[in-house]
């Protein structure tokens, strides 16, 4: 493991991120002295670090320690975000709880909220709320401040997740998602109709080096870590098709990235290039179409529809669905009318 894959490991998630665009008067001066007075949080040592690691780009170029800031560069900086007391706040959210016993709970998570405390979102989120709701959550290790978590989906993400609420509960939960022996079924709107209607995507995935917040395929193998989806199409709408994914493993984006690499970007990803318009044509009527969907649902259409594990105490198969949400139900209702009558 080399020095770079070391620094991303230890510090999964945990990124700052800025965009600095140089003024046109601005003098000549080096960039780490540049930025030390424009990120508060971070040392010289720290910024002189991330740019020999590679963190620091300018131009979507690495740069070493020395060069030279010129007028209208463009800087994209992702440092480790500075410490903060892991302490969560309990506060008021109203839980979508599917069923809950002595051990573990179900929750069906709105799109928009994000499942944890981290940069720039420290309240507002499902563990906020679980810290409200319950005491003395069990946490797994190395996972402070993310009481009851075993797994976790995306902000804009909706659907299910399972909560642990005992100690017995998060280990059997978490070998079970370790033995990848969890069933987790998303359904998801694609742009395009896939050659294949039913396939396996076996692609490692990974931090982008040039842009921290992404993740981005690696082929070859070579960098990134396993990932193994499988999907099949449900019904295709000509432009877009309605797809079933189940994870095998868990990593970031996964469906998000393994769909783009397979030339499907999910509809309405802003993150991965699904929020323009990427089939059919381009006239005016359709393209006010496209936009009328994503103004219904601003988001990347991605829901976690089904869970199914066996219960770490009681040994029982357990499954569970979730409807599609209504912003969901109404694009897709959208497009299918679409295609109906034109």
């Amino acid at each position: 493991m080399d020095e770079e894959e070391k620094f991303d490991q230890e510090n999964d998630e945990l990124f700052e991120h800025h965009r600095i665009v140089v003024d046109p008067g601005q003098q000549t001066l080096r960039i780490d002295k540049f930025l030390f007075d424009r990120l508060p949080n971070a040392s010289r040592s720290k910024i002189q670090g991330a740019i020999k690691l590679g963190f620091v780009l300018v131009n979507d170029e690495k740069i070493r320690p020395n060069y030279k800031i010129r007028p209208h560069d463009e800087i994209i900086i992702s440092l480790p975000e500075p410490p903060r007391d892991n302490e969560v706040i309990p506060e008021d959210i109203p839980l979508n709880i599917v069923f809950e016993d002595k051990h573990l709970l179900i929750v069906n998570k709105p799109a928009g909220m994000v499942v944890h405390p981290a940069f720039q979102n420290w309240s507002g989120t499902l563990v906020n709320a679980l810290a409200f709701h319950f005491t003395k959550l069990p946490e797994m290790p190395n996972n402070e401040g993310r009481p009851g978590l075993v797994h976790r989906i995306d902000k804009d993400t909706s659907g299910l997740l399972v909560i642990a609420k005992t100690e017995i509960a998060m280990s059997g939960l978490a070998k079970q998602f370790f033995d990848h022996s969890i069933e987790r079924t998303y359904w998801a709107l694609i742009w395009g109709e896939p050659t294949m209607q039913k396939g396996t995507i076996d692609v490692h995935i990974g931090r982008s080096p040039k842009d921290r917040k992404i993740t981005i395929p690696f082929p070859e193998g070579d960098h990134g870590r396993h990932a193994i989806t499988h999907y099949e199409v449900i019904k295709n709408l000509r432009y877009i098709s309605l797809v079933k994914c189940n994870l095998e493993t868990g990593r970031t984006h996964q469906i998000r990235v393994h769909m783009k690499y397979l030339g499907h970007p999910l509809f309405g990803d802003t993150t991965y290039g699904g929020d323009r318009v990427l089939k059919g044509t381009q006239f005016s009527k359709y393209k006010s179409f496209v936009d009328n969907c994503f103004k219904i649902m601003p988001r990347q259409a991605l829901h976690a529809k089904s869970l199914g594990f066996t219960h770490p105490v009681t040994k029982k198969s357990m499954h569970f669905e979730s409807e599609l949400p209504q912003d969901f139900l109404d694009v897709l209702s959208k497009w299918e009318s679409y295609v109906q009558f034109t």
